[in-house]
C-alpha cells in the first residue's frame, strides 16, 4: 500500500498529532508499505526514530510563505528557489519560537484561508504540494493529520484522479473556538463542507468522535474510532526507590492545567501527609507560555517549596522514559476537552496510575486500561485528594499501574494502532475501487 501523510509541524515543541504520525509511518515501512510523511506549515518536533525519507521531505505551506502571500502580492509571484529559501528548517523553527506574537486575527485569516486553499492567495503552494505528489510515486490514498487541512481535499481529488482521503480529527474544536468572529464560524461551517469531500473521518477516541459529530452535524455511525499508539520500546516499570513524586509531562501551560497541577500539590503539601513527596514537571514551554511558567515558579517559591519541585523542559525519549519511570502519580489536569492525549498512555505504559479531570477522552482510557481514575474537573482539592489515597495506599497505585501497563500493551500500542489504520485504509481503498496508474 501507498499512503501520503499530510501532518502540521509545530517547530518548537512536540506535538502528540505529530509524534502519532511519525510513529504509524515507521511501523507500516517495516511492514513493507510505501510511506511518504510530509510537513506542513513548520517542521516536525519529533522525540523518536525518523525514516531517511521523512527527513529529507520538503516542507509544504511553509509558514513565512504562507503568511507572506497572504499578505503581500508579491510574493505570489517570487520563483520557486525563493520560495525554497524561506522554507528553509531553521529559518521556519526561529519563526516557530516568535509564533506566540501572532495575533488572533491572523491566525483567523490564516485557518479561513487554508480551509478555502484553492480559493484563496494561496493556491501557488498548492500546485507545489499537487506537483510534489505527481512527480513522486502516486499514493493509493491520502490521510491528513488533522481535519484542518481538509481544505487540500477538493483540489487533491481534481487533479489526482479523485484519489481516497481520510481527514482525522485532533482538538480541532478547541482552535477554532479560540478564534474571533466573524472567522469561528465560517472556519466551522467551511471545515464542515470540506470534511463532505473526505472518503473517511476518523476519530482518536469515542468521546471525541461525539464532540464532533455534535459540533458537526455528522452522524456517529460516519465517524470511525481509530485510538493513537506509541512505540512500547524503553516503557519500563516504575523504579522503587521509596521516594514519591507527583509527575506532569505536557506542555507547560494554562490550558493543559500547569496551574491547577501546582494549585493541587500546594494543598498537598499544606495538608501534611506527605511532606517528602515531590513535585516534577516536564515537557515544552514555548514563548507564549514563559511568563505564565514564571508566575507559577513564584507561586511554588512563595510557600517555600521550591526545593520540592524539579523543572525537565524538552526532553529527549530516552530522558522521558526515565522521567516517567520515577513517578509514583501522574496527572495532567487539562482545563478542556482534550481528544485523547498520548501523555496519558505514556504514563500508563510506564506503570504508573494517572489521576486526571473527568470529561474528556481520559475517561475512556482509564475504563479500558484500569491505570487511572478521575477526579471532579476545575477542582485543585478534588486532584490532591486523588494524590492522597493512591500515596496512602502503595499496593493499590502498584496495582493499577500495573493494569494501565497491560491495558496500554494490549489497547494502546503502535501495533494496534498500525493494524487498525490499515482495516480502515483497506476499506477506503476498496470504496474507492480501481485507480489509473
Amino acid at each position: 500500500m501507498k499512503v501520503t501523510f499530510l501532518t502540521a509541524g509545530t517547530g518548537s515543541y512536540y506535538c502528540g498529532a505529530c509524534m502519532r504520525d511519525n510513529t504509524l509511518v515507521t511501523a507500516l515501512h517495516r511492514d513493507g508499505h510505501q510511506l511518504a510523511l510530509l510537513p506542513m506549515y513548520l517542521p516536525m518536533q519529533l522525540d523518536e526514530e525518523v525514516l531517511p525519507q521523512v527527513q529529507e521531505a520538503p516542507i509544504f505551506f511553509g509558514g513565512i510563505n504562507v503568511y507572506l502571500q497572504q499578505k503581500f502580492s508579491l510574493f505570489r509571484h517570487t520563483p520557486r528557489w525563493l520560495d525554497s529559501l524561506l522554507n528553509g528548517a531553521g529559518l521556519l523553527r526561529a519563526a516557530a519560537r516568535r509564533s506566540h506574537m501572532t495575533s488572533p486575527h491572523e491566525q483567523a485569516e490564516m485557518c479561513l484561508a487554508m480551509l478555502q486553499v484553492d480559493e484563496s492567495r494561496l493556491t501557488k503552494e498548492l500546485d507545489k504540494l499537487i506537483d510534489w505528489l505527481e512527480h513522486h510515486e502516486r499514493p493509493d490514498f491520502i490521510a491528513l493529520s488533522n481535519a484542518l487541512l481538509s481544505g487540500v481535499t477538493r483540489e487533491l481529488k481534481k487533479r489526482l484522479g479523485d484519489i481516497p482521503v481520510m481527514a482525522f480529527f485532533q482538538g480541532e474544536d478547541t482552535f477554532l473556538d479560540s478564534l474571533p468572529e466573524p472567522y469561528r464560524t465560517r472556519s466551522w461551517e467551511e471545515m464542515k463542507e470540506r470534511l463532505a469531500e473526505c472518503d473517511m473521518l476518523v476519530a482518536p477516541s469515542h468521546f471525541y468522535a461525539g464532540v464532533m459529530g455534535e459540533r458537526l452535524g455528522i452522524p456517529l455511525a460516519e465517524i470511525e474510532v481509530l485510538p493513537n499508539g506509541i512505540n512500547l520500546e524503553g516503557y519500563g516499570e516504575p523504579v522503587e526507590d521509596g521516594l514519591q513524586a507527583i509527575g506532569y509531562l505536557a506542555r507547560m501551560s494554562r490550558e493543559k492545567g500547569l496551574g491547577a497541577l501546582v494549585d493541587a500539590y500546594l494543598l498537598l503539601q499544606e495538608g501534611g501527609r506527605f511532606p517528602q513527596c515531590r513535585l516534577r514537571i516536564a515537557g515544552s514551554c514555548t514563548p507564549g507560555d514563559e511568563v505564565f511558567v514564571k508566575d507559577q515558579k513564584e507561586k511554588i517559591e512563595r510557600a517555600g517549596l521550591s526545593e520540592m519541585v524539579d523543572w525537565h523542559p524538552n526532553l529527549t525519549r530516552e530522558q522521558k522514559t526515565e522521567f516517567l519511570r520515577g513517578l509514583t502519580v501522574f496527572s495532567v489536569p487539562i482545563q478542556y476537552s482534550e481528544a485523547f492525549g498520548l501523555y496519558l498512555i505514556e504514563a500508563m505504559a510506564s506503570g504508573v496510575p494517572v489521576v486526571n479531570p473527568e470529561g474528556s477522552a481520559f475517561e475512556e482510557i482509564a475504563a479500558v486500561t484500569g491505570g487511572g481514575q478521575t477526579v471532579a474537573p476545575g477542582d485543585p482539592s478534588a486532584l490532591a485528594r486523588g494524590w492522597e489515597e493512591l500515596l496512602a495506599n502503595p499496593g493499590e497505585a502498584a496495582a493499577m499501574g500495573e493494569r494501565g501497563r497491560r491495558g496500554v500493551a494490549e489497547r494502546y500500542s503502535v501495533t494496534a494502532m498500525k493494524d487498525g489504520f490499515l482495516e480502515l485504509a483497506g476499506r477506503v481503498c476498496a470504496a474507492a475501487g480501481p485507480r489509473d496508474s
